[in-house]
């Protein structure tokens, strides 16, 4: 298929990706060097070059992977609540609060489009353009409403005693009537 990351990649090269969402969700983005990816496989960081031409490499084989798994997260809410905009939102807040590091890591910084392979932004959205009936400017909106709470989320701006649900709610009902 060719929106699935890693098909064309080698199985050390699986492995390097593997070690490195593994690095990231402990340690955060900060501490995924190349260095510390190969102290962590236990080699020498030019070994990593056989594979990658460099971090960012890396970096966009992550952000696949997290395009790829959020797709199958919106897929199945889709399959067990068709047309629910609140499924989606939930199964979309649900994988990015379990993979924080990841997400920031693919969401912080410019789309690597034309290293993506191709197909996978597409599928990703896919879910939520349905939702919408095709209207790109309502998904787009709903994306970006959905990308800042979560965000603002992880990295902890929302006041302790915050009823986090009642403003999901708010704001796909103001969104999505």
């Amino acid at each position: 298929m060719a929106d699935r990351p890693g098909a064309a990649l080698t199985p050390r090269a699986r492995e390097i990706v593997a070690a490195a969402l593994e690095l990231l969700e402990e340690s955060g983005p900060d501490r995924l060097t190349m260095r510390t990816l190969a102290d962590r496989l236990g080699i020498k960081a030019p070994s990593l070059y056989k594979h990658f031409a460099d971090k960012h490499a890396v970096e966009v084989e992550l952000t696949a992977q997290l395009l790829a798994e959020s797709a199958e997260a919106l897929e199945a809410a889709e399959a067990r609540a068709p047309g629910s905009l609140e499924a989606l939102a939930g199964a979309y807040r649900s994988y990015a609060l379990a993979h924080p590091h990841l997400y920031c890591l693919a969401t912080e910084r410019p789309l690597p489009r034309a290293e993506l392979p191709e197909g996978l932004e597409d599928r990703a959205a896919l879910p939520l353009m349905r939702v919408c009936g095709g209207d790109v400017d309502r998904a787009r909106a709903l994306w970006a409403f959905a990308h800042g709470m979560v965000i603002l989320e992880i990295h902890g701006r929302f006041p302790g005693d915050a009823d986090l649900e009642a403003a999901w709610k708010r704001g796909l009902k103001a969104l999505h009537p």
